[in-house]
């Protein structure tokens, strides 16, 4: 059962990155990401492959991780007994809320969750999901495992998340299914299923540029990476379309280019994103 659990969680991830795809200026492996969709479904039980469907008509996500007893789509409190047997994968388990089938993801990296601080003015745009702590100018990873862990241990650092290391086997993973590269030398490497919160982003810069596949042979200067929880899928594909927005400029791009502290990286991307992200 933990064999078809896992081709279900790749077969969602799939339909994921067709999804990112299609907003995020690479949409030159769509018919490919077709292709391999269709070739798992037919790899499947035909009822589990018409649950999976029946399923995706209503949810962009099939699958819920199921940690610390919620369903983390619907955010559902689960009966015990419903929770010991999505552990036990003995068969297929759906939550009795949202119908979404549930697996267990309790050692997965969480969102560390902070309180805010009474009086504290509403944040807006950009400064939901990022600060200047996460902000990374002129990096000197030379690779791109080495770019997205100096991200995740700012987040980590900054008290966003749990488990860098966690985060960045995960990201790689995600690397080795598509390249998150676009056009323009930027990468969204990310890591979805990060519950416990909202989505999170770290930027960093690269002058020298880093190594990327996909990138069609450009060096990756700007690396955005995003950690995101489930139910935050749909929504991460608005953030990932307005940032691919905003860096389709190659002013933009230079602006965050040019700025070698913290502070001003922090300004720069608040500023170009004004419009973009609300």
């Amino acid at each position: 059962m933990q064999v078809l659990i896992n081709h279900l969680i790749q077969l969602q991830e799939l339909t994921l990155v067709r999804d990112e795809q299609k907003v995020s200026l690479a949409g030159a492996y769509t018919a490919q990401l077709d292709e391999a969709i269709r070739e798992m479904k037919g790899r499947l039980p035909a009822g589990v492959a018409a649950q999976f469907d029946r399923l995706h008509v209503k949810h962009m996500s099939v699958m819920s991780p199921m940690a610390e007893g919620l369903c983390a789509m619907c955010g559902m409190k689960l009966p015990i007994s419903l929770v010991q047997a999505v552990r036990l994968e003995r068969e297929l388990q759906s939550c009795p809320t949202c119908a979404r089938i549930l697996y267990a993801a309790d050692a997965a990296p969480k969102r560390v969750s902070t309180k805010t601080l009474r009086g504290e003015p509403r944040k807006m745009g950009i400064a939901r999901f990022s600060c200047q702590d996460l902000m990374l100018p002129d990096m000197a990873a030379e690779t791109k495992e080495g770019a997205i862990g100096d991200l995740a241990a700012a987040l980590e650092k900054a008290g966003f998340v749990n488990r860098a290391d966690r985060l960045v086997e995960s990201a790689m993973k995600r690397e080795a299914i598509i390249s998150t590269a676009v056009d323009h030398g930027i990468a969204f490497p990310h890591v979805r299923g990060v519950e416990g919160g909202g989505l999170a982003l770290a930027l960093g810069t690269s002058r020298k540029g880093i190594k990327w596949d996909g990138a069609r042979g450009k060096p990756a200067k700007i690396i955005v990476f995003m950690t995101i929880p489930s139910a935050a899928s749909a929504f991460y594909l608005k953030l990932l379309a307005g940032l691919a927005e905003t860096f389709a400029s190659a002013d933009a791009r230079k602006a965050l280019m040019d700025e070698s502290d913290p502070a001003g990286l922090w300004r720069g991307l608040q500023k170009l994103t004004r419009s973009t992200i609300k």
